[in-house]
């Protein structure tokens, strides 16, 4: 009589079951809610996001000494001062989204690497390239959108000189245990004017100029921009810590 009823029990929790994945309801989750962010409206940042430059000041920028940032301002953009150097970020940053407009020279004077170079440095060690790569033929693995000597973008999406263009940057830092080794590589996705050039693409370490990426331990660190000695313009520049 006991196996009897033990067999009912079986039977009834197995109809329940079966009885419950054709219930929609089943499957619904309630909690935890996603939190609201009001999305960019009129060329401004979501809610969530913190403002690095809005065109009025450097407040949130300092030279790599830490002193004073001394790029120009002028018509709600900075622009590299040739040898005042690179400038970083006030705060340290990990996982982000980041948000970043900028502009090589209107009048071209070079070519190659010496056309609009500058570049946008997460953790002030891994570079997304900005270089003027309309008509204007480099190394692949380093013209405008590439991971600096790491992976070529998936197309060209640059503009002609002189007018804007945007990175939206998805930034997942590398991590490292207590016995500062690897455990986990940093990654990079990349839209360029709107365009997928980057897609989830491992950062192999540090990118170098010369020789091979370096993985030395390190937590949050800065963004820096950089002063390649090309008057390349920023604006509208923002992060969301992810």
């Amino acid at each position: 009589m006991k196996n009897i009823i033990m067999l009912i029990c079986v039977n009834l929790l197995l109809l329940s079951d079966i009885s419950s994945q054709k219930e929609p309801k089943a499957t619904e989750v309630w909690i935890p809610e996603a939190r609201v962010v009001t999305p960019a409206k009129n060329n401004t940042p979501p809610s969530d996001a913190i403002v690095l430059f809005d065109g009025k000041n450097l407040e949130e920028w300092s030279s790599m000494g830490d002193a004073k940032a001394e790029w120009e301002i002028a018509d709600n953009c900075m622009t590299v001062l040739k040898g005042k150097g690179n400038i970083k970020t006030k705060r340290d940053f990990g996982d982000i989204q980041l948000h970043i407009e900028w502009r090589s020279p209107a009048i071209v004077k070079e070519d190659g690497q010496d056309r609009g170079n500058s570049g946008v440095f997460f953790q002030q060690r891994y570079e997304v390239q900005i270089l003027d790569n309309y008509n204007n033929k480099t190394y692949s693995n380093g013209q405008a959108g590439s991971v600096y000597k790491q992976h070529i973008p998936l197309v060209n999406a640059c503009k002609k000189p002189g007018e804007w263009q945007t990175y939206d940057i998805i930034f997942m830092a590398p991590k490292f245990n207590k016995d500062n080794i690897k455990i986990r590589s940093g990654s990079l996705t990349v839209l360029h004017n709107g365009v997928l050039v980057q897609n989830h693409v491992e950062v192999k370490g540090t990118t170098e100029n010369v020789g091979q990426p370096k993985n030395i331990a390190h937590g949050k660190a800065p963004i820096m921009l950089q002063d390649h000695s090309n008057p390349v313009s920023y604006r509208n520049i923002w992060v969301r810590e992810l």
